[in-house]
C-alpha cells in the first residue's frame, strides 16, 4: 500500500486545532452555588441572563455534589459559603467570590472594581458571613438536618 501524503508533505495526518489561529483558550470563572436554595437560584438566574458571552461556568452543587471535588473543599464547606474558581485558577469565597463573578458581568464590573479599589471586600465579607450562616442554618433545617453553626 502506498504511503498517503498530506498537503504539508507529512505522512501522518495533521493534528486538527479547534481554536482559531492566535486564539488562546482562556480559563473560565466557575461559580459553585446551591441550586436547591430558592434565593441563590434566583440570583444565579439573574447573573446567567447577564452572562451572554458565557464567561462563567455555573456549577450547581445541590444537583451534582461531586463538582466541589474540583476545588478540594467539602460539600458542607461549599454549602455554607459561596465559592468561585476565578480565571487564574484561585478559589475565592464569600465577598471575594462575588467580586470574581461580578468582574465577568456587565453592569457589575464597576461594583467589583469599586469594592477592590476601596478595599471594602473585608467589610462586605463580614456582612456576607452573617447572612451565609443564617442561610445555611435555615436551609439545613428545611432539609431536616439542622446545623449547629
Amino acid at each position: 500500500m502506498a504511503e498517503e501524503k498530506y498537503p504539508t508533505g507529512q505522512t501522518e495526518r495533521p493534528v486538527e486545532n479547534s481554536l482559531v489561529d492566535n486564539e488562546v483558550e482562556q480559563p473560565q470563572t466557575t461559580m459553585f452555588y446551591d441550586g436547591g436554595c430558592p434565593l441563590c437560584s434566583r440570583e444565579v438566574a439573574h447573573y446567567r441572563r447577564l452572562d451572554q458571552q458565557g464567561r462563567i461556568k455555573w456549577a450547581d452543587i445541590h444537583a451534582d455534589p461531586a463538582t466541589v471535588n474540583t476545588i478540594r473543599i467539602s460539600y458542607e464547606e461549599a454549602m455554607a459559603r459561596l465559592h468561585v474558581r476565578d480565571r487564574s485558577g484561585e478559589v475565592q469565597s464569600g465577598a471575594w467570590a462575588f467580586a470574581a463573578v461580578w468582574e465577568e458581568l456587565p453592569y457589575y464590573r464597576w461594583l467589583a472594581r469599586v469594592l477592590r479599589t476601596l478595599r471594602l471586600l473585608p467589610l462586605v465579607d463580614l456582612g456576607y458571613t452573617y447572612f451565609a450562616r443564617w442561610r445555611f442554618r435555615r436551609r439545613s433545617c428545611e432539609t431536616g438536618t439542622c446545623a449547629s453553626r
